[in-house]
């Protein structure tokens, strides 16, 4: 995986993988090697099966003991535990509280595009730092309960985990920190958010949740609800502007975004990779024996675009019909993201106004120029500059 063409197009390495085998076997640095489900039927059949388990160490973290404890996030848990806490958490982020949230992401969207001119320098702005990464940062704040003035400090932490090695140690450290403070302010100041929601209901011993599980939850959200979405609407924005016909369609009828962040999201997801799952017991994944211990992944980036499962697969297509295949850019099964709908309405309001508001929108820089992170597991970018 740190070959240089799968770091460069790993979109393109893991469709070729695909054609040829099922399964592959990924070799990652600081991972060992990996079982890789590669095809869409696998892939929605591994994120189901109870054979294989999620555990603290599912992602790589090799970190300081202080920090362990607040590793053991729902994405790195099965079974009555990952219930009871996605049960607690799920209040939080149900079709009403998100559909009560729209007038607030409106503000935030507009309040944002208003203030994009002001930060152009030769010509193009960095859409990236100054509107994708900004809206959810502001949105996740208000759902999890994080006061205003502290949400650019929770951004900077957050942006400093991608560096990884001792730099994602002290910015995790400084979250927790962070997170600990919040759940303090919302004992005394209670309010629509998850936190306090989080707190009333270990008050009542209603599916008692401890403090350690409470500062875990609290950042792992605000990471979640930051960073991958800031980056898939930023993907969306590219895909978009280098895709003119679709980028047509779009702004002929508004009324096709929904379907369009659908597709959106397999042509371009922000996570090409899931997250590790270990395996329990000696089995057959996908014909090859697996043993108890191994290691494997769904491979997104192929499984969205596999032809069993979508026709014309590698065509960005707004219009795509529903079909019985879904895209996986927001998991599946047990561990499916459950801040989705907030993050496609998130999604709807920001590319909408966005489009509206510049209708000479385009990229400052060809469609393969646009820098991201040289990375085989995420489709991040580091800048998105446009002109208006």
């Amino acid at each position: 995986m740190a070959d240089p063409e799968v770091m460069g197009d790993p979109i393109a390495v893991y469709g070729r993988a695909r054609e040829q085998s099922p399964v592959v076997r990924l070799v990652a640095p600081g991972f060992g090697a990996i079982w890789a489900v590669t095809r869409h039927q696998d892939a929605k059949a591994l994120l189901n099966d109870s054979r294989l388990a999620m555990t603290a160490d599912s992602w790589n973290q090799r970190v300081p003991e202080d920090i362990r404890p607040y590793m053991m996030t729902m994405s790195h848990m099965d079974g009555p535990e990952q219930a009871r806490l996605r049960k607690l958490a799920l209040h939080s982020f149900t079709a009403r509280r998100a559909a009560a949230r729209r007038p607030l992401v409106e503000r935030v969207t507009d309040r944002l595009l208003d203030e994009l001119p002001q930060h152009a320098e030769n010509g193009s702005v960095d859409l990236l730092k100054h509107f994708t990464q900004l809206l959810p940062a502001h949105v996740v704040g208000e759902v999890v309960g994080i006061p205003e003035p502290e949400r650019p400090l929770w951004r900077k932490h957050i942006s400093e985990m991608g560096a990884g090695g001792r730099r994602y140690d002290e910015a995790l450290r400084a979250v927790i920190r962070n997170a600990k403070e919040v759940i303090a302010l919302r004992r005394e100041e209670p309010g629509d958010d998850l936190v306090s929601d989080l707190l009333r209901a270990q008050a009542e011993d209603k599916d008692r949740i401890t403090d350690t599980e409470m500062v875990t939850m609290v950042w792992h959200t605000v990471l979640a609800g930051q960073d991958n979405l800031a980056n898939f609407i930023a993907n969306s924005v590219v895909s978009l502007l280098s895709h003119p016909d679709q980028l047509a369609a779009v702004r002929e009828d508004y009324g096709l975004m929904p379907r369009a962040l659908e597709e959106l999201m397999r042509w371009r997801p922000p996570l090409l990779l899931t997250a590790i799952r270990y395996v329990r017991e000696d089995f057959e994944l996908c014909g090859v024996p697996v043993k108890k211990g191994d290691s494997a992944v769904a491979v997104i980036a192929s499984a969205n675009r596999d032809p069993r499962a979508f026709p014309d697969p590698d065509r960005l297509d707004i219009r795509r019909p529903a079909g019985t295949s879904v895209q996986f850019g927001f998991g599946h099964g047990p561990h499916y993201c459950i801040g989705a709908s907030l993050a496609f309405a998130e999604s709807e309001v920001a590319l909408t106004a966005l489009l509206r508001r510049f209708p000479d929108l385009a990229l400052a820089v060809p469609p393969e120029e646009v820098p991201r992170l040289p990375n085989p597991g995420s489709w991040h970018l580091t800048a998105l500059p446009v002109t208006f």
